[in-house]
């Protein structure tokens, strides 16, 4: 017989008992441990691995590091919105957490770091997001600095226009107001970062179903970096943005945004701190979690603890619902049908 899983199934609070067949989940009767609180993996849905920084050259070898950091924190799918890895078609490695990319970054003159990602101009915009988005999303760097033009919404609309008329979906770096408008009226899949997202295009955003990445962590990061040497205007704009970032998740997710846990910071395996965050800024608990896990999963197309399911599952000494801190220790972690720890 297989792999046995048993416990209380988050969110339902249900009790659930399977045996893994492969890499799938299948139903049986069973007694289960009420102290044992399931979770559908986590996942970080911004996490750049393979790289330390920007301009760093893809290393496959760093990949596996940071990929490997992630499972042993029971993070079992990342999203990469923006890869450094020029092979657009890599297969999965079965060790290692599944692996949702876009291609690389798209960048416009004046946009992002300084020769990375993949420069081209406006008018090659559309075409390039259409062959990025062949591996299912590609990401556009949509502003850049706080005074900075944005993509132009007429381009930007065109972009996902044709991106998800190929199939594909589009991610937006958008911090700005403006840039963020833009974002969200081209109807963009998901904003990621979104420091000083407008709360009147929330009800918008909730409509056609743009998720909200707010990366507090990457932010945190940036802010700490702050000092008395940094350009005074860049300051001011990240330090209002902290500010402005955390009663727009909670009107986010108040206006039915889907609101997610990336984290799109080093080192990896650290989407726990970012739910932390998403609790500070007043998401209620249990959809903080549910947002670094089971609607992160369904955003993505991957199902729950269901008979037929993916056997991705962390498991925990008790109710993290009750005690989000019992995220740093997860008891036992199956990925695709096999015990990891």
């Amino acid at each position: 017989m297989g792999v046995t899983i048993s416990g209380i199934a988050l969110p339902e609070r249900s009790p659930v008992s399977f045996v893994v067949e492969g890499e799938r989940l299948r139903t049986v009767d069973s007694s289960t441990s009420d102290d044992v609180w399931l979770l559908p993996g986590l996942v970080d849905v911004h996490s750049h691995a393979g790289m330390e920084k920007p301009g760093d050259a893809y290393d496959h070898t760093m990949f596996r590091e940071h990929m490997l950091a992630h499972r042993s924190a029971g993070v079992l799918t990342v999203r990469s919105p923006g890869s450094p890895d020029p092979v657009l078609d890599r297969a999965d490695e079965p060790d290692l957490p599944r692996l949702v990319r876009a291609g690389r970054w798209l960048a416009t003159p004046g946009r992002f770091f300084a020769g990375y990602g993949r420069r081209v101009s406006e008018e090659e915009l559309v075409a390039a997001a259409v062959e990025e988005a062949s591996v299912g999303w590609c990401k556009v760097i949509g502003d850049w600095m706080p005074d900075d033009p944005p993509v132009p919404l007429e381009v930007l609309t065109s972009l996902v226009e044709a991106v998800h008329a190929a199939g594909g979906r589009v991610a937006v770096h958008c911090q700005t107001a403006e840039g963020c408008r833009n974002a969200v009226l081209a109807g963009a899949d998901s904003l990621e970062h979104g420091m000083h997202l407008d709360h009147s295009l929330l009800p918008r955003m909730a409509a056609q179903g743009t998720a909200f990445v707010p990366t507090f962590s990457a932010i945190a990061k940036t802010r700490s970096g702050l000092d008395a040497s940094s350009d005074a205007r860049f300051r001011e704009w990240i330090l209002s943005g902290w500010e402005h970032a955390f009663p727009t998740v909670r009107a986010a997710h108040e206006a039915g945004v889907t609101v997610l846990a990336g984290t799109d910071t080093k080192p990896c395996g650290q989407v726990a701190a970012e739910i932390s965050w998403l609790i500070k800024a007043g998401m209620p608990v249990e959809a903080a979690i549910g947002a670094g896990s089971w609607t992160a999963r369904s955003w993505l197309g991957l199902p729950s603890l269901v008979d037929g399911g993916l056997a991705d599952v962390v498991a925990y000494d008790a109710d993290p619902v009750e005690d989000p801190s019992v995220l740093l220790r997860p008891s036992r972690i199956v990925l695709r049908g096999k015990v990891i720890a």
